[in-house]
């Protein structure tokens, strides 16, 4: 039979114990998160889904005052399985995926058909000239400094929103005004 001074500490040893593995879990769950993504999964998503679908680095979105603009990026995919990106939204305009392609015998921007593909460990770049989130019919001035949440909305459903800062930007030359289906010449 044990002791009644045994007894009087395996109580409080076995509440220390059952607190620090709880601060242990608690601090492992906040270590993959990041200030600038953040992501919604359903329920049946891998637990690693719940830190973001994509890294997403060096974002940005081109300065304009009204029409459209475009942000821009590069997509990190650290899983094993391709993701897609079926859709973008912002509270600044509607958006759209956009690509440039040739299109009798000229360079045209438009949708991207079936998304932007980042295959599994890889990354895609949204660029100036190239794939890019498109922003249209802007309800009010992007300025440089401004700083815009964008969600993309993946093929299965998930969500997640990254934030991009608007800079001045005159490269590629493409048009972000309406009847936006040709780049404009130097």
């Amino acid at each position: 039979m044990p002791s009644t001074t045994s007894r009087r500490f395996l109580r409080p040893a076995a509440l220390i114990g059952a607190a620090v593995l709880a601060a242990s879990v608690a601090a492992c769950g906040s270590a993959d998160a990041t200030p600038t993504a953040t992501s919604s999964a359903p329920a049946s998503a891998p637990a690693s889904a719940a830190a973001g679908v994509l890294t997403i680095r060096d974002t940005w979105v081109k300065a304009a005052d009204k029409g459209m603009t475009a942000a821009f990026g590069t997509l990190v995919n650290d899983s094993d399985t391709d993701v897609t990106i079926t859709g973008v939204s912002t509270d600044v305009s509607r958006a759209e995926l956009h690509e440039m392609a040739m299109k009798d015998g000229k360079m045209v921007m438009q949708a991207k058909p079936g998304g932007v593909v980042v295959k599994a460990r890889s990354q895609a770049a949204l660029e100036p000239g190239d794939d890019h989130l498109m922003l249209m019919d802007l309800t009010r001035p992007v300025r440089p400094g401004d700083q815009l949440d964008i969600t993309l909305t993946f093929a299965d459903g998930r969500t997640q929103t990254f934030t991009a800062v608007a800079k001045p930007f005159t490269g590629a030359q493409e048009s972000y005004a309406p009847g936006h289906g040709a780049t404009e010449a130097s």
